[in-house]
């Protein structure tokens, strides 16, 4: 039987704030402010928790080696000699954000009939550049199963940014589905990470139906305003899309196009009057997990920087009290990692499968996510300052926090 799995990415124990992402607004205003690894990987850990409660499957990737050692001796260099930038590259927990690990395509949508999944190459920000290799190990392994096809990387210099690029709409998650590719254009203050060419590439790996594939590009005012990937301003499930007015730079043609497609999915567009972008970024309100329980109700789970927001918190209640088509708004605490630039949908990968084809070690219950937050709360540092990203204590540390994890979970492999 398929069913969507979210598995999010558990918070490394290197987890700071480093502001090494330009155009994401978060990342960059809290540059050298004090991070807080384990409440940041236990404000996780209870996110997935809130979706087992929901009734949903739960999987989880576990956090890649940091420093990456192996990349620094590809630039010829070692931590200890690296300069403070590059020491924080390769420092970087930012593969936490597991919406950008790959781009999933399910069974009902590919030609062969399996599940495809290609890892991100995440080229436009360097400390983010490093990360394929560990994401790609950990893909083949957690879906090693054949009903899977794990893809590498797009090659340079088209830029991939994975799932928080690409929509998928469908009658029911096991339907044939709607999928939806997002590219940016450059040339506003903000780099646009998604190229087109990464995108169709993606497309033809995972053998989809032409006519069932739309490319839309992303608005440049929503660039430029720090809507870094489209899902700060729009996601999708099922039937419903909801997106802010300026996601897109042709919506009239976007939704024609896609209603011509699919003319049941229903499009929920927040309107700028109501919530600007400056609102919907801030909150977040669009990085939400837009989620399908077994009791069949449309459910957002938002940041509790949504009900901060008294515009965003307004139109969200007129939606719920107009029987529009999502019928419950949760709230998570995230706010570690929002405070780095991600919310609720950023610590994501959804993957459309039978559970009983991925790797057990990948899917967690409550039981198993005592254990991890015992690691965490046993292991993860409680605090990291700016200036300490170069102190070799610090290094020693979150090895030995992930080896702990690793050993706790019984993935060795992945040392």
């Amino acid at each position: 039987m398929l069913r969507e799995i979210n598995f999010d990415g558990i918070v490394g124990p290197s987890h700071n704030y480093a502001g090494l992402s330009p155009g994401n607004l978060a990342a960059t205003s809290n540059a050298g402010a004090v991070a807080h690894p384990r409440a940041a990987a236990l404000q996780g850990v209870a996110k997935m928790r809130a979706n087992l409660a929901l009734g949903l499957v739960q999987g989880v990737f576990v956090p890649p080696a940091r420093p990456d050692h192996r990349w620094l001796s590809s630039l010829h260099t070692d931590y200890a000699d690296a300069d403070a930038v590059m020491k924080a590259r390769a420092l970087s927990a930012s593969s936490m954000w597991a919406a950008n690990a790959a781009t999933v395509s399910p069974a009902p949508d590919a030609a062969d009939g399996r599940c495809h999944l290609t890892a991100a190459n995440l080229l436009t920000m360097p400390h983010r550049s490093h990360e394929w290799p560990a994401t790609l190990a950990q893909l083949r392994l957690a879906f090693a199963d054949p009903a899977f096809a794990v893809h590498d990387p797009v090659p340079a210099p088209f830029g991939d940014e994975g799932a928080a690029n690409h929509m998928r709409l469908a009658a029911a998650h096991d339907a044939p589905g709607v999928e939806i590719f997002v590219y940016g254009e450059g040339g506003g203050p903000f780099p646009a990470r998604q190229h087109v060419e990464a995108s169709r590439a993606v497309a033809r790996a995972h053998r989809l139906n032409a006519g069932r594939v739309l490319y839309v590009q992303q608005s440049p005012e929503a660039i430029a305003a720090g809507a870094f990937h489209n899902d700060v301003v729009a996601v999708a499930n099922e039937r419903i899309l909801l997106t802010h007015e300026q996601a897109f730079a042709d919506r009239d043609g976007f939704y024609a196009a896609l209603r011509a497609i699919m003319p049941e999915v229903e499009i929920v567009e927040v309107p700028a009057a109501d919530v600007s972008l400056a609102d919907a970024i801030g909150s977040y309100l669009f990085n939400a997990q837009l989620v399908t329980p077994p009791d069949g109700t449309p459910t957002l789970v938002v940041p509790g920087e949504a009900r901060e927001n008294a515009r965003v918190w307004r139109w969200l209640q007129a939606h719920l009290a107009g029987n529009g088509p999502i019928r419950r708004v949760e709230l998570v605490d995230v706010r570690e990692s929002m405070a780095n630039g991600g919310g609720p949908a950023c610590l994501r990968l959804r993957v459309v499968c039978d559970p009983a084809t991925v790797d057990p070690r990948f899917l967690v219950d409550d039981a198993k996510l005592d254990r991890i937050a015992a690691v965490i709360d046993a292991h993860w540092p409680e605090a990291i300052a700016g200036e300490a990203i170069g102190d070799p204590a610090l290094v020693a540390h979150v090895e030995r926090a992930r080896a702990m994890l690793l050993e706790a979970m019984d993935l060795r492999a992945l040392l």
